[in-house]
């Protein structure tokens, strides 16, 4: 949704409702003084007043029945959000027991487009496979820490490689009343912007550095954590006039795409095996050195240039090679 279409004209306002177990005790009294009235009535104790008695009672049972309606019970972590003939009325953010007024309706889009239904089959599919329970979804707003899980998508990184990508969105509505008038469904604008937000962000890093002299540049695979930070600023900015709070994204699965999935790991094993030889050589020619050296200053044996180097290629192929040498015994002399 275009941020610049969000109407942005309602604030919020709390309402102050009055106790729902007082007025439920009223309206209880109410009725049954009603009840007892007629029936005080027509046991023939006021004749005279018979039509005027029952008349009263039967209104004052009339409206006491409609004014139960305006009893809510607000669970805790949940928001009421009220209209009275499609005006704002207010937002119970409290819980407890309250009445407000009857003819108030509560607003949650959600629960009206079925949205959160099918989203939330969708998460339990993607994070725990069917196994999570299904969430019942009413006209009350739940402000309750949630999870969203994105599942994997196939971007390119900023080098042009694709690759799978995935994260979860920890969140929860913070101001009820944006969420269920600035956006018309606040569960799918977060997975839409969810979407667009890691692709965005994905594609201005590369998976890892070619090089390894490029350590100071950031990759998603070194620095994952603060790319998220990245992602969760970026998706908060967003998500900011629908009323929802990002607490934090984290990548939860990140993989070359299969097409180059091999090559990328033929290119990794390749670094590897490179940095094991660089390690190997500078250890052989280290123990070389070191054995010249004590060869010359213990005076064991002296070496002309010749023998120094046929002596250095020998301990090198026997250092560096990847198999064990098979010494040969010189029975006769060196020279």
């Amino acid at each position: 949704m275009n941020k610049g279409f969000i109407n942005t004209e309602i604030e919020e306002k709390e309402l102050k409702p009055f106790s729902g177990m007082a007025m439920l005790i009223i309206l209880i009294l109410a009725i049954l003084a009603s009840i007892a009235a007629i029936i005080w009535t027509a046991a023939g104790e006021a004749p005279e007043d018979y039509f005027v008695v029952i008349v009263a009672a039967v209104i004052v049972i009339c409206l006491a029945s409609v004014m139960i309606g305006g009893l809510r019970v607000i669970n805790p972590n949940e928001a009421l959000v009220l209209t009275l003939f499609g005006k704002y009325y207010g937002t119970i953010k409290k819980h407890g027991f309250f009445f407000v007024n009857p003819f108030a309706t509560g607003r949650n889009p959600v629960a009206e487009q079925g949205g959160a239904e099918s989203l939330l089959e969708e998460i339990s599919e993607n994070s725990k496979k069917g196994k999570a329970k299904k969430q019942s979804i009413s006209k009350k707003v739940s402000t309750k820490v949630l999870t969203f899980n994105n599942g994997t998508q196939k971007v390119n990184d900023a080098m042009g490689n694709p690759i799978i990508i995935g994260a979860i969105v920890v969140w929860k509505v913070q101001n009820p009343t944006k969420a269920v008038f600035n956006v018309d469904d606040y569960f799918q604008y977060l997975s839409t912007q969810c979407d667009s937000t890691i692709r965005s962000i994905a594609r201005l890093y590369p998976y890892d550095t070619m090089e390894e002299t490029d350590t100071d540049e950031k990759t998603l695979r070194g620095s994952s954590q603060e790319i998220a930070d990245t992602m969760k600023q970026k998706l908060q900015q967003t998500v900011e006039d629908a009323g929802l709070e990002i607490l934090e994204v984290r990548i939860t699965h990140l993989s070359y795409a299969e097409e180059i999935a091999a090559a990328m790991l033929q290119r990794q094993q390749a670094t590897a095996i490179i940095a094991a030889r660089q390690k190997i050589v500078t250890g052989a020619v280290g123990m070389v050195k070191s054995a010249l050296d004590q060869l010359g200053e213990e005076d064991i044996v002296i070496l002309d240039e010749e023998r120094k180097a046929a002596m250095v290629s020998n301990l090198l192929v026997v250092l560096c090679g990847n198999k064990e040498a098979q010494p040969i015994v010189n029975s006769g002399t060196i020279y």
